[in-house]
């Protein structure tokens, strides 16, 4: 403390001078108009600036909440989407009156916390399991397109099978055309995937459109799974050879939705008893 007492009493005459300095740019700012004015545009836009760093470093933080909030939402509003289409579009008076059939899918949001893309057999993690509702066989999207459908469940994991999968089949269709296929991985590149069994006396072209059928209970129909990129025809061959693009990059995968179809298991059972027969 005396040495802060020594220093200030060294150096008095600076201080002095600092203070009237201070003094009398105050009393110009106070006094003049075009100064004022300027000193107060000045400090207001240096506040904004150190406000709005701030607020950008809280946000940077906030954004995995962000994320998470957002593909929740994103999961509501598809709900309501598909309530509102089969309302539209199911012309059948009793399916517009049938709640069973207007709540057909519901949607669970989930982030994938592993997911590989270069084995033959892929396979990705999700944080959401039985605790949510989660149950093998129900598929699994995002907001680009197909994804797979859940493998296994824990109480608050689930492991799904990717499309990036060898052993993996979705029933699809060429929207222009309306001719159906599978849809199965080659194993090659993970970018890429083969639309099979569309016969010869279809024209399927490069750039249309693969959608998932709805030829089963799992996933909805229209679901997009990606665009054409490659037509091929050998000769005497029953079907083409397709290549597709996935609309999805499963290197980018953060966020999915698990489809709950409320209707598999009556659809299940029924078509069960009619192989039984």
């Amino acid at each position: 403390m005396e040495r802060l007492l020594n220093f200030v009493y060294q150096y008095r005459a600076f201080f002095t001078f600092l203070v009237l300095q201070l003094f009398c740019g105050w009393l110009i700012v106070e006094n003049n108009q075009y100064q004022n004015t300027k000193f107060f545009n000045s400090s207001n836009r240096l506040a904004a600036n150190i406000a709005g760093f701030s607020q950008g470093v809280r946000e940077y933080f906030a954004l995995r909440k962000i994320n998470v909030a957002l593909a929740e939402e994103n999961a509501r509003l598809r709900t309501r989407l598909e309530q509102r289409t089969q309302s539209f579009y199911q012309l059948d008076t009793r399916e517009l009156r049938d709640p069973a059939i207007i709540n057909r899918f519901e949607y669970v949001s989930a982030k994938v916390v592993s997911n590989s893309t270069h084995q033959f057999k892929n396979y990705i993690t999700i944080d959401k399991g039985q605790a949510d509702g989660v149950q093998p066989g129900m598929a699994v999207i995002s907001h680009e397109g197909a994804v797979g459908k859940v493998k296994s469940t824990s109480q608050h994991f689930s492991v799904l099978i990717s499309l990036l999968n060898i052993d993996e089949h979705v029933s699809a269709m060429l929207k222009r055309t309306g001719h159906f296929g599978t849809v199965q991985w080659d194993g090659l590149d993970p970018r890429y995937t083969q639309l099979r069994f569309i016969p010869r006396h279809v024209n399927p072209l490069p750039g249309d459109t693969v959608v998932t059928s709805g030829y089963n209970a799992i996933f909805p129909p229209g679901i997009l799974v990606g665009i054409v990129q490659d037509v091929k025809l050998k000769e005497e061959a029953p079907f083409y050879e397709i290549k597709v693009e996935l609309a999805q990059d499963f290197g980018r995968l953060a966020f999915v939705d698990v489809v709950k179809s409320n209707l598999k298991a009556e659809q299940d059972s029924l078509e069960t008893k009619g192989e039984m027969r």
